[in-house]
């Protein structure tokens, strides 16, 4: 066989490859209907996921960081600051559910033709487009946020006392004196004056 043969044959084999790899109609009709019914929540639920984990370490530290500013000058600090994190929430929550939006629909779709055949989609189908699977859409999230509450209500102030004891311990591997507690009193200087 020739190269310029063996070429031609190569590359029908890879476009029959392509053929079969792409899903049938019906199936891919199912799967559109499947990525648009998942992409109208996902894009809130994610954004706000993706800001919020960088941002509460942020707020923890600008906390900390707010008790050593002047106390005359606390009150427009903690201001200020809260309004540079509604800006940053403001202007990065609709940036992400852009990119979510466009990114949704190529990855959700594939991920859905590799792992369910058209029968599994059909019914995957029909439990979304349930007015019982909706109603139990809106009880996972109530459900959620009450579970988050009550761990944080019983769990928060134990997890607050073993992080400050980790930053700590972190200032103390970096040689950074420790930050006194809001409303403890300072540890007094060490007396000059050589004690006889």
């Amino acid at each position: 066989m020739t190269s310029r043969k063996l070429g031609l044959a190569l590359a029908l084999a890879l476009a029959a490859g392509t053929a079969l790899a792409q899903p049938s109609p019906a199936k891919k009709a199912l799967i559109d209907k499947i990525v648009a019914l998942q992409q109208h929540g996902l894009g809130d639920g994610l954004s706000a996921s993706i800001i919020q984990a960088p941002l509460a370490q942020l707020t923890q530290a600008g906390r900390q960081a707010l008790q050593q500013v002047p106390t005359e000058k606390r009150e427009a600090t903690a201001k200020a600051m809260d309004a540079e994190l509604k800006k940053f929430v403001d202007e990065n929550v609709p940036y992400l559910k852009d990119k979510i939006s466009k990114a949704v629909p190529a990855t959700a779709s594939a991920l859905l033709d590799e792992r369910f055949n058209e029968d599994e989609l059909k019914q995957i189908l029909a439990w979304a487009e349930s007015p019982v699977s909706q109603k139990f859409g809106m009880a996972s999230i109530e459900l959620q946020k009450a579970i988050a509450q009550k761990v944080m209500t019983e769990a928060g102030p134990t997890l607050e006392g073993r992080f400050k004891t980790l930053q700590g311990n972190l200032a103390k591997q970096l040689g950074i004196p420790p930050q006194p507690q809001a409303g403890s009193a300072p540890k007094p200087a060490a007396s000059a004056v050589p004690k006889k």
